[in-house]
């Protein structure tokens, strides 16, 4: 079953720039490090062959992953957000209602995720309770700690 995730320009040219750094860069080192320990021997015994084999499999996997990943992946355009409401690729500003401390993010696809640069996953729990929020809301969500409310204060794209 394929899982349709929405990205932003940039964060599309970020998942096919990974996939081409693994397809054309790590595959090659690693089918040259799988050649290079066959070239030692005996394979039922050698480590650094099954090492490299299982960097292999691992890497193939990683491979597919992504590329499913893009397969399903959909490019919003931003310019055309509903900034009425929460939505995916919405930027929003928030107040701690406990602490009148006010934050910033970016509602984002899980691997677009970081939040140092305030890009928060529309599936962790605060980026699901925000969705369908209007500025003036306030909204309580259950995170591991407890339950956080928050003010809605600011919608944007």
């Amino acid at each position: 079953m394929s899982k349709i995730s929405y990205y932003s320009e940039e964060g599309m040219k970020n998942l096919k720039k990974d996939l081409d750094h693994l397809e054309h860069v790590e595959r090659p080192r690693v089918s040259n490090d799988i050649a290079e320990a066959r070239d030692k021997g005996d394979l039922s015994e050698n480590a650094e062959y099954h090492a490299a084999k299982e960097e292999q499999s691992h890497l193939e996997l990683k491979i597919a992953k992504l590329k499913e990943v893009i397969s399903n992946a959909r490019i919003i355009d931003e310019s055309k957000l509903d900034t009425s409401k929460i939505l995916i690729h919405s930027k929003v500003r928030l107040k701690n209602t406990a602490n009148n401390m006010e934050f910033k993010y970016t509602l984002v696809a899980d691997s677009e995720t970081n939040i140092k640069e305030g890009k928060l996953s529309v599936n962790s729990p605060i980026g699901k309770g925000l969705l369908g929020k209007k500025v003036g809301e306030v909204t309580d969500i259950q995170v591991p700690s407890g339950i956080l409310n928050f003010e809605i204060l600011e919608i944007s794209r």
